[in-house]
C-alpha cells in the first residue's frame, strides 16, 4: 500500500540557525524518578514549569500502511478549516444582518481571509495535532484567535474600515464569539475521528532500535504512550547483556547487533531507529550498509542528548545537513518576539514606576554620601563586559578583583539600602540596561567579572549561561537560588537551573517566570 505523501505530514527541516525544531520533539511533563539518568532528566521541563516549555512535534513524515487518501483528506482538511470556519461564520452573519451586500463586506472579506490563513494556523504539523492534549490545541486555537481580532483592529482604525453603519458592534462581537465557540470543537472532533479511523493497529509501523541507551529508551517510551503515532516497538538490540544493562521487563532486548538483518527480514519490521553513540559512528555505518538488503525505514538518533548541550536541533545548509549541539534559543523570530516583549515591559514599567525610581533616588541622596547610581561590570551576551546600573545601596562601591558578597547584617549595607535590597528595588534602574539591549527582563543573573573568573574554573559548563543576554531576573532565582552563594553548591545549582532555562525556554516561560518573580519578592530570606 502507498504512504502519505512526505509534504502532507510534516514540517520542513529549516536552516541551521533559523526556527528549526528540537531534536527532543516530546517533551514529557510527567515528573522524573529517581531512576532516570541525567540525560532523560534534560529531556524533561524544569519541575514547575512543565506546562511553559513542554512541545509537541514531529518532523520526520507519519507514515501509513493503509488509507493512505483517507489521511491526505484529513491533514487537508485540519489545515484548511480554520479559516474556512472565520470566514464562513462571517458570512452567515453578513447575510443575516443585510449586510453581505454592501461595498465594505468584500475588502472585510479578503482582509479575514488573509488573517485566518496567516494567523490561525498551528505551528504544529497536522500529524503532531494528534498527539497534542486537547487542552492545549484549544488554548493555543484561542490564542490565535485573540490575535487575529487585535490584528483586525489595528486595520479597522488605520484604514477605517468596516465603516460604522455596515458593521455594528454587537455584529463584531457575535463574531468574535461564535467563531472560536464553533471552531474549537469542529477541530477536535475532526482530530478524533483522526485518531478513531487512522490511528489504527493495522495502520502501524513495527518498530526495532539498535542501541539500549536513555535516548532510544525515551523514544519508545513515547511511542508507548502517544498509540496515535501507529508505532509498535518490538525491542532492542544490543551488543551488551540484559543484565549489564538492567533492562526493564517491558524494555525486551532482541539479541545482539549482528542478529539485526536477519530478525528485520523475517519479522515484518518497517522501521529501525539506530540509537548508537557518534563515538561508534564506524559502527553505525557498518549497520547501515548490512541493511542495504532491505526495505525497511532507517532513522538515526542523534546521542547529543547524553551530552551536556541545549537548543540542538538537526538543519540544513546550502544542502549540507548539520546538528546544531549548542545553540542560543533566540534564533530567528523568537529572538525578535523575546526583544520587542522586553521593550515594550521596560518601557511600560518605567513609564508607570518613574515616580517611585525618583523617589528612591531622592531617598538615596539624602540619607548617604556617595553617588545614586552603581555602575559594575559584568558579564553579557557571549561573555562580554557590559555595564549594569544598580541603586547604590553601600557605603563602598566596588568593582575590581574579587568582591565580597553581601552577607547578613553586612555593616557596608546602609538603612535604606537593606529595604531596597529586600525587595531588589535595587535593581530597578536595570530596566534601563534592558532598554539599551544589553540585559533582558528574564535570564541568567550576571555576575560580577571576578566571580566569573572563579566560577568558570570550578563549574563545568559555567560560561555557557551566557549564550544569552543576562535578565534582571530568571528561573533561578523563583527556585529560591536568589541573593548571596555562600557554598560553591548553591552556585552549582544556580547555573544548572540557568542551563534548565536556555534548554526550555520559550515566551510563555518568561512571562511565567516574570509572574512567578514578583511573590518571590516577599517570601525570600536570601536577600540582605
Amino acid at each position: 500500500m502507498s504512504a502519505v505523501p512526505d509534504s502532507a505530514v510534516r514540517s520542513e527541516v529549516k536552516l541551521a540557525g533559523s526556527n528549526a525544531p528540537p531534536l527532543s520533539q516530546v517533551i514529557s511533563t510527567e515528573s522524573p524518578t529517581r531512576s532516570q539518568s541525567s540525560a532523560e532528566l534534560r529531556m524533561e521541563s524544569p519541575a514547575g514549569l512543565g506546562s511553559a516549555s513542554a512541545t509537541y512535534d514531529i518532523t520526520p513524515p507519519l507514515l501509513f500502511k493503509r488509507q493512505s487518501a483517507l489521511a491526505a483528506m484529513f491533514f487537508s482538511l485540519r489545515a484548511t478549516a480554520p479559516a474556512a470556519v472565520s470566514i464562513l461564520t462571517l458570512y452567515v452573519l453578513a447575510e443575516l444582518t443585510g449586510t453581505a451586500s454592501t461595498d465594505s463586506f468584500g475588502a472585510v472579506t479578503i482582509i479575514v481571509t488573509i488573517l485566518s490563513i496567516t494567523l490561525l494556523q498551528s505551528p504544529r504539523t497536522p500529524a503532531a495535532e494528534l498527539i497534542t492534549p486537547r487542552r492545549v490545541v484549544a488554548l493555543g486555537l484561542l490564542t490565535r484567535w485573540v490575535a487575529l481580532l487585535l490584528a483586525l483592529l489595528a486595520i479597522g482604525f488605520i484604514a477605517g474600515y468596516p465603516p460604522a453603519d455596515s458593521y455594528s458592534p454587537p455584529i463584531i462581537l457575535v463574531w468574535a464569539v461564535a467563531t472560536p465557540a464553533l471552531l474549537i470543537p469542529s477541530l477536535l472532533i475532526i482530530d478524533e475521528i483522526a485518531r478513531r479511523v487512522l490511528c489504527r493497529p493495522k495502520n502501524g509501523r513495527n518498530v526495532v532500535f539498535a542501541g539500549y541507551n536513555p535516548a532510544s529508551r525515551q523514544l519508545a517510551a513515547r511511542f508507548a504512550r502517544h498509540a496515535e503515532l501507529c508505532m509498535t516497538v518490538k525491542g532492542f538490540f544490543d551488543d551488551r547483556s540484559a543484565q549489564r544493562l538492567d533492562a526493564t521487563a517491558d524494555q525486551k532486548l532482541l539479541g545482539p547487533l549482528s542478529q539485526l538483518p536477519e530478525y528485520i527480514k523475517s519479522n515484518a519490521i518497517d522501521v529501525i531507529f539506530i540509537a548508537l553513540p557518534l563515538r561508534h559512528i564506524r559502527r553505525v555505518q557498518d549497520l547501515i550498509d548490512a541493511l542495504g538488503d532491505t526495505t525497511v525505514s532507517l532513522y538515526y538518533v542523534p546521542d547529543v542528548l547524553d551530552s551536556d548541550q541545549f537548543q540542538a536541533r538537526v538543519g540544513e545548509i546550502l544542502g549540507v545537513p548539520v546538528i546544531a549541539m549548542r545553540e542560543s534559543p533566540f534564533y530567528g523570530y523568537q529572538g525578535a518576539a523575546k526583544r520587542l516583549m522586553d521593550i515594550v515591559i521596560a518601557s511600560a514599567a518605567l513609564l508607570l514606576g518613574g515616580p517611585l525610581l525618583l523617589s528612591i533616588a531622592a531617598a538615596i541622596r539624602l540619607t548617604s554620601k556617595g553617588p545614586i547610581l552603581f555602575r559594575q561590570r559584568r558579564y553579557g551576551l557571549d561573555g562580554r563586559e557590559i555595564v549594569i546600573y544598580k541603586f547604590r545601596t553601600m557605603t563602598v562601591t566596588e568593582d575590581a578583583g574579587w568582591i565580597d558578597q553581601a552577607k547578613r547584617n553586612d555593616t557596608r549595607i546602609t538603612r535604606l539600602g537593606h529595604f531596597l535590597r529586600r525587595y531588589s528595588l535595587d535593581e530597578t534602574p536595570q530596566l534601563f540596561n534592558v532598554l539599551q539591549g544589553r540585559m533582558s527582563l528574564v535570564g541568567p543573573r550576571p555576575h560580577a567579572v571576578g566571580h566569573n573568573e572563579e566560577y568558570r574554573r570550578l563549574i563545568k559548563g559555567y560560561m555557557v549561561r551566557h549564550k544569552v543576554p543576562p535578565g534582571i531576573t530568571g528561573l533561578a532565582q523563583i527556585k529560591g537560588y536568589r541573593g548571596a552563594t555562600p557554598r560553591l553548591q548553591d552556585m552549582q545549582r544556580r547555573v544548572h537551573y540557568d542551563l534548565e532555562y536556555l534548554r526550555n525556554w520559550s515566551l510563555w516561560l518568561d512571562l511565567k517566570i516574570l509572574l512567578l518573580t514578583v511573590p518571590k519578592l516577599f517570601k525570600t530570606d536570601k536577600a540582605y
